[in-house]
C-alpha cells in the first residue's frame, strides 16, 4: 500500500468536515423546520403550509426515525468516519470545525433513548401535518 501524501490527508480531513457540515445542516432543517411550522402556525405564515417542503421535512424525520428503528447507523456518519481513518485521524478526533459541530450533534445515551426521541419528534410531525396541513400552489 503506498503512503498517504500531505495533500491526500487534508482532502480527506476537509471532505470529513464537509460531511459533518452537511450532517449539521440536515439536523437543523429537520429540527428547525418544525419549529418554523410550528410558529409559521402561531402567526398565520403562508409558506409553511408549502406541500413540497412539508413532504420533505415529512421523509426526512421518516429516514431518521426509519434508521433508528432498523439500527442502521447514519450513513453521513459512516461517510464521515471513512474520511477521518483515510486522513489517519480517529473517528474521535476532528479538525476545529469538526469538533465544534460534532459537539452540538452527538451526545452520550443508550440507542433506546435517541430511537425514543427520533419516533416522538416523527410523531410531533406528522400530527402537525394534520392539525395544521399543507396545501397546494394554486
Amino acid at each position: 500500500m503506498s503512503q498517504i501524501t500531505t495533500y491526500q490527508i487534508m482532502a480527506y480531513s476537509l471532505l470529513a468536515d464537509l460531511i459533518l457540515t452537511i450532517h449539521a445542516s440536515f439536523v437543523l432543517f429537520v429540527v428547525g423546520g418544525q419549529i418554523l411550522i410550528l410558529a409559521g402556525w402561531t402567526v398565520n405564515w403562508k409558506w409553511p403550509r408549502n406541500l413540497l417542503f412539508r413532504i420533505v421535512h415529512l421523509t426526512a424525520i421518516s429516514f431518521v426515525m426509519l434508521e433508528a428503528w432498523v439500527g442502521l447507523m447514519c450513513p453521513l456518519t459512516t461517510l464521515e468516519n471513512v474520511f477521518r481513518e483515510r486522513a489517519g485521524m480517529t473517528i474521535y478526533q476532528s479538525s476545529f470545525i469538526g469538533e465544534w459541530v460534532s459537539r452540538l450533534l452527538f451526545y452520550s445515551a443508550p440507542n433506546w433513548v435517541f430511537t425514543l426521541i427520533y419516533t416522538l419528534f416523527f410523531l410531533s410531525v406528522l400530527i402537525t401535518m394534520w392539525l395544521y396541513p399543507p396545501f397546494k400552489r394554486r
